[in-house]
């Protein structure tokens, strides 16, 4: 064996001897697979939770899909639904046959102008009957009391009491609407979907699956998706005065796609979700000369993971860093699978290298220092015979 060809071995033997470490690139391998850090050994597959994608696991890691539905107990509120007068209000107050005790509007003021303004304690101040507290009342109620009062100097007097003007109590939508802003509760309920509609709809970058809706200081989640694509009444509301709508932006909404696929990037997960077969379309597919068509995992991280996700597992729930996916499509009507798994946001979608990809990659970063070991000999040949 001439010295060339014993460089070339040796040069091979180490590279065997080192083992994996020295291919070039990453790769998913789940036994065996242990880390130090912070000198306190443990080993990765105790961490996570590996799961082969059949049908019975997709049944399981399945969302309950939302589907139409009524909703009695909005029903009820609407039909009991009152307004209750507040401070800013302006009540528009008429005594049938005393036109001294009505104001007149006149040709150039409007209702609201002319008005009965309520005061900041609840209260307006009417001729004859004087301070009248008429905040937190329905206007049947202030009807009531002001008819009852004035009957002391008229005789069965005939009143008519309306809101000319809405001005205490309002809610907020904000977010990605198309004119977020505050809306005026009024005597007609406002729902939480004629909010939404008022507001101009939703913006392109809305993230409709985790709308919230702030009350009294508490967070309700409403899923705009299962209110407006699927017809599940129950996530609209009936908003209360201070009431706030937020609808965030799509930015959480975002996958990963990574390793032996053709265009890797990241993903925004649309307002009908995505699937890990849509993911893979979207990135051009795998490479069909590198990629282990048996490795095609999907890596969730369980404390981002959204509820309702497979936690079949022995090991505790709090020692868990992942929950690994693997399909495997060999054969490519595997992919039939992929089309019903639900991508969650921040998981990575990763295609492992194969056996052979990996070898090549070894000999390609070995080619330049094989040839500069032929370079270097045939010179020393040519010195020699010189």
């Amino acid at each position: 064996m001439d010295f060339s060809k014993k460089l070339i071995f040796s040069a091979v033997a180490s590279l065997l001897l080192a083992g994996c470490t020295v291919v070039p690139g990453s790769h998913l391998s789940l036994p065996d697979n242990k880390q130090q850090e912070d000198n306190d050994a443990f080993s990765v597959s105790e961490q996570v939770n590996v799961y082969p994608l059949t049908p019975s696991v997709i049944r399981q890691s399945k969302r309950p899909e939302a589907s139409a539905r009524t909703n009695p107990a909005l029903d009820a509120e609407l039909n009991g639904y009152e307004y209750y007068i507040g401070p800013g209000d302006i009540l528009n107050i008429t005594i049938w046959d005393h036109p001294e005790l009505t104001i007149p509007a006149g040709s150039y003021r409007s209702s609201s102008e002319s008005g009965n303004w309520v005061h900041a304690d609840g209260t307006i101040f009417y001729p004859y009957i004087g301070t009248v507290l008429v905040g937190g009342k329905t206007v049947t109620q202030v009807r009531d009391e002001i008819s009852r009062r004035l009957a002391a100097f008229i005789e069965s007097p005939q009143v008519d009491v309306n809101v000319a003007a809405f001005r205490s109590q309002k809610a907020y939508v904000t977010g990605e609407v198309n004119t977020p802003g505050q809306q005026p509760i009024t005597n007609v309920p406002l729902t939480l979907l004629d909010a939404i509609n008022r507001a101009g709809g939703l913006a392109k970058d809305a993230d409709w699956r985790n709308v919230t809706l702030t009350r009294q200081g508490g967070e309700q989640p409403i899923s705009l998706y299962a209110l407006m694509q699927r017809g599940d009444l129950t996530q609209n509301r009936l908003l209360r005065p201070g009431d706030i709508i937020h609808v965030p932006r799509n930015d959480a909404q975002k996958v990963f796609v990574m390793g032996e696929v053709n265009a890797p990037q990241l993903l925004k997960i649309d307002r009908a979700g995505m699937t890990l077969t849509e993911a893979l379309s979207s990135v051009g597919g795998i490479n069909e000369l590198e990629a282990d068509a048996t490795g095609v995992f999907v890596i969730r991280n369980v404390h981002k993971a959204q509820s309702g996700v497979v936690q079949t597992t022995t090991v505790q729930t709090n020692q868990v860093m992942a929950d690994i996916y693997q399909l495997n499509i060999q054969d490519a009507a595997a992919l039939v699978l992929g089309t019903e798994f639900e991508l969650e946001p921040y998981d990575v979608v990763y295609v492992t290298a194969a056996p052979i990809a990996r070898w090549n990659r070894v000999i390609r970063q070995l080619l330049p220092t094989i040839t500069g070991f032929n370079q270097l000999t045939e010179g020393a040949v040519r010195v020699r015979d010189w």
